[in-house]
């Protein structure tokens, strides 16, 4: 029996406070080389006690089984702007050597029945304690700017109704995705006209005139 939850949650404390790190340090590699980041911004946490315990008997979890089956104490956020993005970033953690990978799943293009869209990725994380190296589960999930908000609203709603939505709530809440993501792929293709319009309009090569006969 887990008699201090404070000393067992210590290395996935110090693994979300490194991981938060070094997450917003790739951001900030990008700005150096003035270059746009695929990261907008990162968060973390760690799951409260109530809701560990809450989530053990909610999926029959043994406190001996513990640090194996829960993937998600140790948590960590990363926002995109863009959808692409998203798998920017998954292919830059895919090359990082300081953590491993052991599941991926993509929860964009096969949303959940509810709505839901993230990309989720649990890693095993080493954590250097002073007794010596102790090796983590952490889950990251890489999401846009209009997911988040979608799943941090259903999450409230969630908690309020304790996981039971009534059907005609369910439905407007799955048409609410689903315009999340319309919105994600338009902002996508009017970004990508622009970059296409800046690529080409300065030499004139879009339309065969110059650049100073398209400011006349």
């Amino acid at each position: 029996m887990i008699e201090n939850w404070d000393q067992f949650l210590l290395p996935y404390q110090q693994a979300v406070s490194e991981l938060k790190v070094k997450l917003r340090g790739m951001r900030k590699q990008f700005e150096n080389r003035n270059q746009r980041s695929p990261i907008e911004f990162v968060t973390g946490r760690v799951k409260p006690v109530p809701s560990i315990k809450e989530k053990m008997t909610r999926r029959h979890v043994s406190e001996e089984r513990l640090e194996q089956d829960m993937q998600d104490i140790a948590g960590l956020r990363i926002m995109c702007q863009f959808v692409e993005d998203i798998y920017q970033v998954v292919d830059l953690l895919r090359q990082r050597t300081d953590l491993t990978i052991l599941e991926e799943r993509d929860y964009i293009h096969n949303e959940k029945p509810s709505g839901y869209r993230s990309y989720h990725i649990v890693i095993e994380y080493p954590v250097q304690l002073v007794t010596g190296e102790k090796k983590i589960l952490a889950e990251i999930q890489v999401r846009t700017l209009a997911m988040n908000f979608w799943a941090t609203i259903e999450h409230s709603l969630n908690y309020k109704y304790q996981g039971a939505f009534p059907d005609d709530l369910s439905a407007r809440l799955q048409r609410a995705a689903e315009a999340a993501f319309k919105l994600d792929t338009e902002m996508s293709e009017i970004r990508e006209e622009i970059q296409e319009a800046q690529h080409y309009s300065p030499q004139g090569k879009a339309d065969g005139t110059s650049s100073n006969d398209k400011e006349e």
